[in-house]
Order: structure tokens, then sequence, then C-alpha cells
């Protein structure tokens, strides 16, 4: 039997198979944020014969000042909690586990005339070009609250797991990343000062949720740009996730976003996350321009990750996740 249709049972969370479907935003929701039939057929067709063991739900706004595109989805209110529960029982129904992933732009948000934009530091974002206020240490606090309300209307709406989002260039991840944190207090500096404000999302959204409910964090491991963050950092970030209570990691580009500029080979983010893996017990998901499921397969056999992120492919082919099981089984 192939590992990619192995279960996977990590103590909190019990997998089907390998198969991870990530978060890609689509920008379907109303211009509120809240769910719509559009959206739910989207997720319908890509949940439909359940072989997705995770599906996480595209990012949601935690609040509008984090917004980042026009009908992005919210979670930013109790308003949403009833159109997130229809969208989840509906992905249950088709036999996928779920989760959302909760998300803050910084200084990457939507510009909008009525809002700020804000960041650690006042630095040039470097792929939005934006430049934002700097963040007072009051207003990280009311971030990590949100962040925290953002995991208890997850709970609330019935979704498996929560999902931190630290990548691709969002607020997070400009903390993370020595690119755009040039903070002189103790938020930022060396690598344990810039994810601080990550160890306390991590412990808050622990406190609400409870010891047994599933917290995912999606890390920008690397930059791939002069004076960006390293494997090395990576290694020390994952390392102290874990210990402040995160149950997978799910690993992706930096401020490059969901693209490694140095390679397009199958599996692109594997330079991270192979060695995230060894340096962690928790399992860790492995991205990346993977469109073939002997590709998936073969980087579980090396050891390289224990769950396997398909995007773009599903995005192009809904019945991708029952091709690859129906390839699998032919054996």
């Amino acid at each position: 039997m192939s590992i990619f249709l192995t279960p996977l049972n990590t103590g909190k969370l019990n997998l089907l198979n390998r198969l991870v479907m990530p978060p890609m935003a689509n920008d379907k929701a109303t211009a509120e944020g809240k769910i719509t039939s559009e959206l739910i057929n989207y997720y319908d067709e890509k949940s439909k014969g359940g072989y997705i063991a995770l599906l996480i739900v595209e990012h949601s706004f935690i609040t509008l000042q984090g917004k980042v595109s026009k009908n992005q989805l919210s979670i930013a209110d109790d308003s949403v909690i009833d159109g997130l529960k229809e969208l989840n029982d509906l992905i249950h129904k088709n036999g996928s586990k779920t989760a959302t992933q909760l998300n803050h732009g910084g200084s990457a948000a939507y510009i909008d005339p009525d809002r700020v934009i804000v960041g650690p530091s006042a630095v040039l974002h470097p792929i939005k070009n934006t430049m934002p206020l700097v963040l007072t240490k009051e207003q990280i606090s009311i971030i990590i609250q949100e962040f925290k309300d953002g995991a208890i209307r997850t709970q609330k709406a019935g979704f498996d797991a929560v999902e931190i989002h630290s990548a691709h260039g969002f607020l997070l991840n400009q903390f993370y990343s020595p690119i755009t944190n040039k903070r002189t207090d103790e938020y930022g500096g060396d690598i344990h000062g810039r994810i601080r404000i990550h160890i306390e999302i991590i412990k808050a959204i622990r406190a609400a949720v409870g010891e047994n409910y599933p917290i995912l964090l999606r890390l920008g491991a690397g930059d791939y740009m002069e004076g960006g963050s390293t494997v090395a950092d990576s290694i020390i970030a994952a390392r102290e996730f874990e210990k402040a209570g995160v149950d997978i990691l799910d690993i992706s580009g930096g401020m490059c976003h969901f693209k490694n500029p140095f390679s397009t080979q199958p599996g692109y983010f594997l330079d991270t996350t192979e060695p995230i893996k060894k340096a962690v017990s928790i399992p860790v998901i492995l991205t990346g321009g993977i469109i073939a499921p002997q590709q998936a397969e073969d980087f579980l056999l090396k050891g390289a990750a224990d769950l396997i992120g398909v995007g773009r492919a599903i995005l192009k082919n809904s019945d991708w996740p029952n091709e690859a099981v129906e390839y699998f089984q032919a054996f």
C-alpha cells in the first residue's frame, strides 16, 4: 500500500490519507466577507469524493484593518459563523476534514482610503511597495486578541482545526522576516524576537480552544531574497512553534509568496520543508508545484514530509484527488 493512502493520526486529528488541499484565495465572498452560493459550489466541487484528507479553507481576515482583497472571506465577527458552519457542514458531508486559515494582511492589506495600513516597521513592502504605520505594543495586543477570536469562531462553526497564516508576505510573515521587521523592542531583533507575536498568538489560541483542538501554522520559511529569512531561522522557529502548541506545520514561501524564484521543480519548497521535518516531531506539510501522484509518494517515501499539499493541480482539475487514489489502487 502506498504511503500516500496511509491514514495519519496526530492524536488530535485523524486523517484518511496524506493529501491536503492548501488554502487558495478565490475572492468569491460578498464585499462584507460572507459566504456566497458561488463559494459553496466551489468547495462542493473540490471536496466531492472525500479523498482530500484535510481541506484548509482560503485565508479569512480577522479584522477589516487586515483585509487583503475586495471579496476576501471574513472571520472578523460573529455574524459570519452561520455561513462558515454551512460551508463546513458541506465539506464534512463530502468526507474531508476542515480547517480555516486566519490572516491579517499588514502592509499587504487591501488599500482603502478609510483604512490605515500597518506593519511591524516603517519599511516598504518588497512586493506591494506600500509603506505602513508602525504598530504599537497596544495594537499588537489587539491583533493577538483578534487572532484568538477568529479561532474561537472557527471552533464554533464546527471546523476540525485552525491555521495561523505566517506566509506570503502578510503581517505575521512581516514580523518573521528581517526584510520588514526592523523593530528594536521585544518583537524584533533575532529570530526569537521576530516570532514573539507568533508565540503569543499560539498560546492565546490554545488557551481559548482547549488542549485537544488542532492548531496549524503556515510558515513562509524562506524569503529567497537578499537579507531575508534563512533555513536556520525556520528550524529555530519551527521548534519554538511546536513547544508553544502547534500541531502541524504547513511550509510555504515568505516574501516570495507561494513560488520559489530559484526552482520550478515539483516540491519546490523542499529545501526548507525537509530540514524543518528533521527538526520537529509534529507533522509537516510539503507544498509547491506537485502535480503528479507519484511525485507526492516519492516525497513521502524519502521522509521529506508527512503530508502533501496539492493546490494548483486541484484548482485546475477537481478530479485530481479521485484520480490520485485510483492511480495507487491500480498497483
